[in-house]
């Protein structure tokens, strides 16, 4: 008689480390227990379930975005094809404070640079944004809390490491954020193709704030609203638009070089 085979589930990917996936019930919980860094905690829309209500309040307690999502969306995350209806996303370091990157500047005794990343969700041009920023010598970058790729291994690999060096901010409410930091004595300069200054007219040598809208569909009402200047981009090609981390490049090139 044949032994009976059994059928184990599949043990997880080396690379559901490297990249910072967390799936299960029990993994998300114990990562929540051992106080791991935590990004954004996904949960199955629909589910009813006390553990999972657990671990969304738990979250939620310690300021972790949670985000509803469906089927789909868990199965495409899932590294074992076992998330049990949630999958958490771990930051691979802990977030600043924008009054630590104003204090940054402060300590090199600069006029403070900052990117804002309106809504910016693909992690390859965040990452992108991080280390141009880091070498043109920003003093941090800020980023919301929803809607927007977070502080993930993707990020970090696309910075090139620039996530070790240069603070990252994440607030809740970006008009209310740069009205703010006007107050602080920063001009607001957002990126717009219908922009009526144009990048050489820009006067970036003082305390600044450079914003970055989405991918689609550039900056939110409420930000293009919030700025003082909105920064078009010379084109002279067919194309009208640029990728969102060419365009915070050449923004941030053209303030070194104002700065110089």
């Amino acid at each position: 008689m044949k032994e009976k085979r059994s059928n184990p589930r599949p043990a997880p990917r080396e690379d559901a480390v490297a990249d910072g996936i967390i799936e299960g019930r029990n993994a998300v919980i114990e990562a929540l227990r051992a106080g791991t860094n935590v990004d954004k905690i996904y949960i199955m829309k629909g589910e009813v379930d006390s553990a999972l209500g657990h671990i969304a309040s738990t979250a939620r307690s310690r300021g972790i975005v949670v985000v509803d999502a469906d089927k789909r969306k868990l199965d495409s995350m899932s590294r074992t094809h076992a998330h049990q209806g949630v999958v958490a996303v771990a930051a691979v370091r802990e977030y600043a404070t924008v009054e630590d990157i104003l204090q940054a500047a402060r300590d090199k005794g600069e006029a403070p640079l900052i990117v804002v990343c309106d809504e910016l969700s693909d992690p390859h041009n965040l990452g992108a944004v991080i280390r141009t920023a880091e070498c043109a010598g920003a003093h941090g970058v800020v980023i919301p809390k929803r809607r927007s790729a977070g502080l993930t291994a993707v990020v970090a690999k696309t910075s090139a490491g620039a996530v070790s060096h240069l603070p990252v901010a994440r607030v809740a409410n970006l008009p209310s954020l740069l009205k703010d930091l006007k107050k602080e004595g920063l001009w607001i300069f957002g990126t717009a193709a219908d922009g009526t200054t144009t990048l050489y007219d820009a006067d970036l040598k003082g305390p600044a704030v450079i914003v970055i809208g989405s991918e689609g569909s550039g900056m939110s009402r409420l930000v293009s609203e919030t700025c003082d200047f909105l920064v078009s981009i010379p084109m002279k090609g067919k194309l009208n638009s640029l990728n969102a981390s060419a365009a915070a490049a050449i923004l941030l090139y053209e303030a070194l070089r104002q700065r110089l």
